[in-house]
C-alpha cells in the first residue's frame, strides 16, 4: 500500500477548498488498513462541478493510500430514461416498483453509469473495476417483496474479489444490482447495497453521499446526530418519509452489524467527503 511521508507530499495533491492540512497525517493514521465504502447518489451524479468534486476527492484518498469502495446511485438518470420512454413508475417506501421491463431499462442505465465513472477514475491515472451483474457480480439477492417486482434484497457479498482489489490498490465500483439463484438480475436501492457491502467488509466507515443536508425534524431544522430509537420513532411518525427511508434503516442496519460510524453527507458541499474524513 501506498505510504504518504509528509505534508509536502499531500500538499502537491490536496485540492485548495479542502479542509486545512493540519491534521490530515493523523486521520490517514487512522484509516490506515481499514475499509471505506462510499455511496454516491442524488444530483451530485449528474452535475458535472459536483461530478468532479466527487471524482477528485476519491482520487485523494486513494493517494493516501486509504481503501475506498464505491457504490453509486442512478435513480435521475434512470427516472429521466423511463420519462424519455414513456413508462410511468411508482415508489413504496422509497423503492421503484420494477417489472420486467423496467428491470431492463435499469440494468443498462446502471451498467452504462457505472462505466463513465470508471472511466473518470482512469483518466485521472487510478485504476478503478466495474463492479456489475454483465461484469464481476458479487451480490446474490432474494426479492424484496412480490408487489416491488424485481427489486432485491442481498443475501451474500462476495467480498473476497473485492479484498484482492483492495489489496491491489484498485478502486472497486459497484452498480447497484445483483443475481439471483437462477441468474435473474435485480434492482437493489443503492444506500442498502452500500449498507451490505459496508457490514460484509466490516467497514470503519459507510459515507451515504446526496443531495440533501441529511436527516430534518418536525421545523425543517438539520438534525446533527440522532440514535437509533429516535430514528424509528420519526419513521412511525412519518417525520421521516419517501426515500430518507431506505437511507436510515441502512444506518441503523449498519451500525448494528459491525460498521463503526455511518453518516449521510450533502454531496452538494465542495469536498464533502474529505471534510468528513480529514475533519471534526
Amino acid at each position: 500500500m501506498f505510504q504518504v511521508k509528509s505534508l509536502e507530499e499531500i500538499k502537491k495533491f490536496w485540492p485548495k477548498e479542502a479542509p486545512n492540512l493540519d491534521g490530515v497525517l493523523k486521520y490517514v493514521s487512522k484509516y490506515r488498513g481499514e475499509k471505506i465504502v462510499i455511496k454516491c447518489g442524488g444530483n451530485v451524479l449528474i452535475e458535472p462541478r459536483l461530478f468532479n468534486n466527487f471524482i477528485e476527492d476519491i482520487i485523494v484518498l486513494n493517494k493516501l493510500g486509504l481503501a475506498t469502495i464505491i457504490v453509486h446511485g442512478g435513480g435521475p438518470r434512470i427516472k429521466n430514461k423511463l420519462s424519455e420512454l414513456k413508462i410511468d413508475s411508482k415508489f413504496i417506501g422509497g423503492l421503484r416498483v420494477t417489472n420486467k421491463n423496467i428491470i431492463n431499462i435499469v440494468e443498462d442505465v446502471l451498467i452504462n453509469f457505472n462505466k463513465e465513472i470508471v472511466n473518470a477514475l482512469k483518466k485521472k491515472s487510478c485504476v478503478a473495476l466495474s463492479i456489475t451483474t454483465k461484469e464481476r457480480n458479487i451480490i446474490s439477492v432474494k426479492p424484496e417483496r412480490i408487489e416491488l417486482g424485481f427489486v432485491g434484497i442481498p443475501e451474500k457479498i462476495e467480498t473476497f474479489i473485492l479484498d484482492k482489489m483492495i489489496s491491489e490498490r484498485k478502486i472497486p465500483v459497484l452498480a447497484p444490482m445483483g443475481l439471483d439463484k437462477d441468474n435473474q438480475s435485480y434492482n437493489i436501492n443503492a444506500d442498502i447495497a452500500a449498507g451490505a457491502v459496508a457490514k460484509a467488509l466490516n467497514s470503519r466507515r459507510l459515507l451515504l453521499m446526496t443531495n440533501v443536508e441529511g436527516v430534518y425534524d418536525n421545523n425543517k431544522k438539520l438534525i446533527s446526530e440522532i440514535t437509533t430509537i429516535e430514528a424509528n420513532k420519526m419513521i412511525e411518525k412519518k417525520t421521516i418519509t419517501s426515500g430518507m427511508i431506505p437511507k436510515i434503516n441502512t444506518c441503523i442496519d449498519a451500525v448494528n452489524n459491525g460498521v463503526k460510524g455511518v453518516v449521510i453527507i450533502d454531496g452538494r458541499k465542495p469536498h464533502s467527503i474529505l471534510y468528513e474524513i480529514f475533519s471534526d
